[in-house]
């Protein structure tokens, strides 16, 4: 698949201070991509310079396989952005929808059409008369939204743009955005600092931090493997557990890591050298001994509790099985039940399914250049 838009060796810098060094960031045609990082990463400068809003200072904008300028007109007219803040100014709502299109120069009745359209395709259909200085923060977000929508761009750039939302309605609004933009096939870079709501709408995931990318690829491989301890520590990860895989039966890998055999399904060789990683929230935890059901579960781990973190409505636990680590997310509620604290043994179950595995380099491909 071809890239639309795409940053090759950029570098930018405030006041002697580098705040960009991204050697490489492409956008795939119809594909969304959650660029992740915590603030002041460099994610909001990364998305102006791509949007051709700002210059850098070396390196090269790419679009439709030329490259291109902030001058170039014709390029950033087939680009559209939304931003944290709405910024709609005093007047309807089909006004503020169709500025960009008056900007075109759109005759009166494509305009009527295409802010109809977009605003139906946002959830407020028949909103074109309503004030758009009366709207919920959710509600101005759609219009936003539909304002980009409205000019059909070729790439679609939304910085931050649900982060000043409640959680429900950020949520909500999450899922309505992913299923809109994957509809259209559109070509999306979104910015974001949620773990949450990347995994919601992303094809595939950049992680920045201090204006590198650190880690990149399709989002479940970017979850669950980063290959960046950094990365992974900020995705709520424990490091990549490095293994051998022992053998493989109808598909499924029995994998030794630090002598504790995990099973994954996973397209590998026997023998193979491989790091593995499983989301917490794919983790289940019981009571030590536990005499749990048989089930698809097929990796079931002794585990001491080595330390509990809250993290918002839930508690992150980091456990420990003779040196292997992972995370669980729990409720407050199973925290509770199962008396979790530092020391603690409880038993850890997960799918195969649920474990993602990446084959380590062999030390020929690691030695080239």
């Amino acid at each position: 698949m071809s890239a639309v838009l795409e940053a090759q060796g950029i570098r930018k810098s405030y006041r002697r201070r580098e705040v960009l060094a991204v050697d490489r960031l492409a956008l795939e045609a119809g594909r969304t991509v959650a660029l992740l990082g915590p603030s002041g990463a460099g994610k909001s400068t990364l998305l102006a310079v791509l949007g051709l809003l700002e210059r850098p200072d070396a390196g090269r904008i790419v679009f439709d396989g030329r490259e291109v300028s902030a001058g170039d007109r014709k390029a950033r007219l087939q680009i559209a952005a939304a931003f944290q803040r709405p910024w709609l100014f005093k007047g309807t709502v089909g006004e503020n929808v169709g500025y960009g299109l008056a900007l075109r120069g759109l005759p009166t009745a494509d305009w009527r059409c295409r802010v109809a359209e977009a605003l139906e395709r946002v959830g407020l259909g028949g909103w074109e008369d309503r004030s758009a200085l009366a709207l919920s923060g959710g509600e101005a977000q759609r219009v936003a939204l539909a304002r980009a929508l409205a000019v059909r761009p070729r790439v679609l750039l939304l910085d931050e743009p649900l982060a000043s939302l409640d959680p429900v309605v950020k949520l909500r609004l999450a899922q309505d955005f992913a299923r809109l933009l994957h509809e259209d096939g559109m070509t999306v870079l979104w910015v974001t600092h949620d773990h949450d709501e990347a995994a919601l709408v992303a094809d595939d995931v950049a992680v920045m931090r201090e204006g590198r990318i650190v880690a990149s690829g399709p989002a479940d491989d970017v979850f669950l493997v980063p290959g960046d301890p950094w990365a992974a520590g900020f995705l709520g990860l424990e490091a990549p557990v490095a293994g051998v895989v022992a053998e493989v039966e109808e598909g499924v890998a029995r994998i030794v890591c630090e002598g504790v055999d995990l099973f994954a399904v996973a397209p590998v060789e026997p023998g193979a050298r491989v790091r593995l990683g499983v989301r917490p929230e794919d983790v289940v935890l019981f009571e030590a001994g536990a005499n749990v059901p048989a089930s698809s579960a097929r990796n079931r781990l002794a585990c001491v509790v080595r330390e509990l973190e809250p993290a918002g409505v839930t508690f992150r636990a980091i456990l420990e099985c003779a040196g292997v680590r992972i995370a669980a997310r729990v409720s407050r509620a199973a925290a509770r039940e199962l008396r979790l604290a530092p020391g603690a043994e409880v038993l850890a179950v997960f799918k195969a399914t649920a474990v993602r595995v990446a084959e380590e380099p062999s030390s020929h491909e690691g030695a080239s250049g």
